[in-house]
């Protein structure tokens, strides 16, 4: 086994901390080409599972009976920081389906984007559930229950049709597993997450680009990347700067993957201490040994008064 990628934080020269990282990359038909540090460790997908998780609203005819647009396919996979273009049409969206925000059962949080949860308190407003990181997928999620005729209530837990007849069976086809006789746990928003080996959710995300309907939600995500995450997001900026060649998208606890779209390669990387700022630079590095972007920048640290004192890099 290699010893896993590192991540080291540096405070003028002297380097902080350091984050070890598993990473694993697989070919278009899922078989593992390389890997650092543990390529089958168990890992929770967190939101990086989300493009799969779109599947039925592509699959069940949802998306097409509503007329999803392209926006409305990337939000389905979002990880959105509550900007008003995000929660306008998320709002938009659970009209058309005669729904409201109340409807949505992730619950509410104020918006990732600092400056729109500002501007939320500053005109006395409450946030919705439209402004929750993941409003996206359960507008998504409830389209497949009114297309299909389910009963939405309860459609986040793991025995509603949703879940057991849609959602889990596209997750263990996409990724090679079998969920039956485990145990979810509980993701952010409500749903059930499940664990499997890192290289099987690396594979979910290649068997992505080996049909019609995960590449209509890949070309979502490249065509508005600033709807899966927004303003100084790492998956938009790194969508954006691809321009159509890579399609990623980050999970909480320091989980991220992503599809080289030429080649069909996929990687999938777990920090192993959680960290969203080591995974950031992390996946960059992944790409780049897949062929596809520049490879990670350091990231520049700066104190509450805007001097430099420190930087992330990858050490090796």
């Amino acid at each position: 086994m290699r010893a896993p990628l590192v991540v080291e934080v540096l405070r003028g020269v002297e380097v902080e901390s350091r984050h070890e990282v598993d990473v694993v990359a697989v070919d278009d038909l899922g078989r593992v080409l390389w890997s650092r540090g543990d390529g089958t460790r168990p890992v929770l997908p967190r939101s990086a599972l989300k493009p799969i998780q779109a599947l039925p609203l592509v699959r069940s005819g949802a998306a097409d009976a509503y007329a999803a647009s392209v926006v409305r396919l990337a939000l389905s996979c979002a990880s959105h920081g509550g900007e008003p273009a995000h929660v306008d049409e998320v709002d938009a969206w659970l009209a058309d389906l005669g729904c409201t925000a109340a409807d949505l059962e992730c619950g509410a949080h104020p918006p990732m984007h600092r400056p729109s949860a500002d501007a939320l308190v500053a005109a006395g407003r409450q946030p919705t559930a439209s402004h929750n990181t993941c409003s996206g997928k359960h507008a998504g999620f409830l389209s497949v229950c009114l297309h299909v005729g389910h009963d939405p209530s309860g459609y986040r837990t793991p025995g509603h049709p949703l879940q057991a007849a849609w959602v889990t069976p596209a997750t263990e086809d996409a990724c090679g597993v079998s969920l039956a006789g485990t145990t979810p746990g509980i993701d952010g928003c409500g749903i059930p997450v499940w664990t499997m080996p890192l290289d099987r959710l690396a594979a979910g995300w290649a068997s992505l680009g080996g049909h019609d309907e995960g590449r209509r939600i890949l070309a979502a995500m490249m065509d508005a990347p600033f709807m899966v995450g927004g303003t100084d997001r790492a998956c938009t900026r790194i969508m954006e700067a691809a321009a159509g060649r890579v399609a990623v998208k980050t999970g909480a606890e320091g989980v991220y993957c992503g599809l080289a779209i030429e080649s069909g390669t996929a990687v999938a990387l777990k920090v192993r201490d959680g960290a969203t700022r080591a995974s950031e630079p992390a996946i960059e590095w992944a790409m780049a040994e897949l062929g596809v972007g520049p490879g990670p920048r350091p990231v520049n640290l700066r104190n509450a008064a805007g001097t430099t004192v420190g930087e992330i890099r990858i050490a090796g």
